[in-house]
């Protein structure tokens, strides 16, 4: 199906959802529910091993948007190489502050996350739960590069661990 102002996104299009990251759109559906015809987009997301039908009109709403354009993608670099800003509140109040960014699906705001909750060897280490978070944005964040630049997953992994050790 062509893009129009109807469908701004396509069948084979790489897309963000701000929940489950970089998917990708498989196929335009039709389904009825409740008597109404409601077109679909069919979204798989392959990490995850996770299918989502996202209402055609309800996709830009929803936050689902294209790649990253390489502007964007070089201010989340920036962003990563910046100095950490870790706030001196307690851990659950940033915990849920760090899983909001990651779930705004906004890719400087993951970096952030990334580069707060990145350690260097010379650091103490994450307890499991800085760990799991940080593991988290980190994998977004490299499942956006690897489909902006068309490489695999465990070379973007190995880009970003070259920026943060810079």
């Amino acid at each position: 199906m062509a893009k129009s102002t109807k469908h701004p996104f396509s069948v084979g299009d790489y897309i963000v959802y701000p929940k489950h990251g970089v998917g990708r759109v498989t196929e335009l559906e039709v389904q009825e529910i409740s008597g109404l015809k409601l077109e679909l987009y069919v979204i798989r997301f392959e990490k995850e091993r996770m299918t989502l039908r996202v209402p055609t009109g309800k996709a830009e709403v929803s936050g689902m948007r294209r790649l990253s354009n390489d502007a964007t993608l070089k201010e989340a670099f920036t962003t990563l190489k910046g100095k950490a800003r870790i706030k001196r509140t307690m851990w659950s109040r940033r915990a849920q502050e760090y899983e909001a960014k990651i779930n705004s699906g906004d890719l400087v705001s993951i970096a952030e996350v990334v580069r707060d909750l990145h350690r260097g060897a010379d650091q103490p280490e994450q307890s499991y739960s800085e760990r799991q978070i940080y593991e988290s944005a980190l994998g977004r964040l490299a499942r956006e590069l690897a489909a902006v630049e068309d490489i695999d997953e465990a070379a973007a992994m190995v880009k970003l661990e070259k920026e943060l050790a810079a």
